[in-house]
């Protein structure tokens, strides 16, 4: 398959792995990213073209790809020594292990002299590229939180009320089965998204300490506690009484298929990242209208208070390779990933990202922005958190606690059997 190029040399190449060859002479900066919906997308070929009208002879090799093919192209190029000059990626361990082995650049000398950008950005906006004191990565595309939306003209309907309290939520799921309503859209053949219902049941459950202390490691019974077991449990609970549209655990997130039950009214919610809403505005800007969202509940004699976020200051960061052979213009690159300009085209798209003024004319924008920032907590996702090891078999516990092929006490052993196991 050949690539489709677009002004300022831009290009998308779904089967190309180690980026382009370069134009004859010309010094070239290739660069990855997963924004192959057209809304972000266009942001960051844009910012391309600006990068290349004020920095003469470079071309930009941009290569979108589908987050799952990302992640493992991503791992095959680090693998190889030859990865991207920019690479998109989700701060946490993944990245860490990337640091550890000297293959990203530290941006701190650079935003050391560039002291008016850094300060542009929310306090936090950096937390999660940051290793030992150092910055590997600027924070991208929002501020994120997973939150639950809904259909407010079903919820309408149907004299529906969101729910505070986990009972209320299960009353909720009755209510909806009995109206042949799927009460949650969910594609979890990645596993991630379905991972969000368990982070948030540990945050509920054992409050926002339970995760921390697991994976720092620092005591107790770390991922075979209470919470996690107890979270299989809830969890289970949602599953068996069929809170879910048939075949989650085989539909496909990156392919739209949660959204599109959403939007033919054969699901009344999802669990998601804010970004869904850029996403329904990008596909179904009719449908974008009729959204809410309200926080994941409460769940009985839980220590997590109702406010607490999973989600981050910042996703899909950006970073460069310590393989780069012009670090200079890729920092230039990445500031302009996220200039002004940029910031003022993803607000459109409705992806906040963490910089300080954002102008939110949007109210339901606006109180997403104010739930994070207004969070006593905010957890990373822990496939992101996590070392990669640990985080596959926390996606793969999850699935199989949603299938119901693994116990809760079982899936807290495991998590816990290999936690041990690893170095600190």
């Amino acid at each position: 398959m050949k690539p489709r190029s677009f002004a300022g040399g831009w290009a998308i190449s779904a089967g190309c792995i180690f980026g382009y060859v370069a134009a004859q002479g010309a010094p070239t900066i290739t660069a990855w990213d997963i924004q192959t919906q057209p809304g972000v997308s266009r942001v960051l070929q844009d910012a391309g073209k600006r990068f290349e009208n004020s920095h003469a002879g470079y071309t930009v090799q941009r290569s979108p790809i589908a987050n799952e093919a990302y992640k493992v192209k991503l791992k095959i190029a680090f693998g190889a020594n030859q990865p991207p000059c920019v690479f998109a990626n989700w701060g946490g361990g993944l990245l860490r292990e990337y640091v550890k082995a000297g293959q990203v650049l530290d941006l701190s000398p650079y935003l050391a002299r560039d002291e008016a950008f850094r300060a542009r950005f929310l306090p936090g906006a950096f937390d999660a590229t940051t290793v030992d004191g150092k910055v590997y990565g600027l924070p991208g595309e929002e501020t994120s939180a997973a939150v639950i939306f809904y259909n407010t003209e079903l919820f309408r309907r149907h004299g529906l009320k969101p729910p505070r309290t986990w009972p209320e939520l299960m009353a909720l799921v009755g209510t909806l089965k009995g109206l042949g309503i799927a009460p949650f859209a969910l594609a979890n053949k990645s596993k991630w998204p379905g991972s969000m219902y368990f982070m948030y049941l540990v945050d509920r459950i054992g409050g926002p300490d339970a995760f921390r202390k697991a994976a720092a490691r620092t005591g107790g019974e770390g991922f075979a506690a209470p919470a996690f077991v107890e979270a299989g449990r809830y969890l289970q609970e949602l599953v068996q009484a069929g809170a879910f549209a048939p075949g989650f655990n085989g539909l496909d997130y990156d392919a739209g298929a949660s959204r599109r039950l959403l939007y033919a009214g054969k699901a009344a919610m999802t669990l998601m990242g804010s970004w869904e809403l850029g996403n329904i505005q990008n596909e179904n800007p009719a449908f974008r209208k009729k959204v809410d969202f309200f926080p994941f509940p409460t769940v009985p004699n839980g220590k997590g208070a109702g406010d607490t976020v999973i989600g981050s200051m910042g996703t899909n960061f950006y970073s460069i390779s310590s393989a780069c052979k012009s670090p200079e213009a890729a920092y230039a690159l990445i500031k302009t990933m996220v200039d002004d300009e940029a910031v003022r085209a993803r607000l459109a798209n409705s992806r906040m990202v963490p910089v300080k003024g954002l102008q939110l004319a949007d109210p339901l924008l606006q109180r997403l922005m104010s739930t994070v920032v207004s969070a006593p907590s905010v957890q990373l996702w822990y496939d992101q958190e996590l070392p990669p090891q640990l985080a596959e078999l926390h996606k793969d516990t999850v699935q199989a606690l949603f299938g119901l092929s693994m116990t809760p006490e079982q899936a807290a052993r495991k998590m816990e059997a290999l936690a041990a196991r690893m170095p600190r």
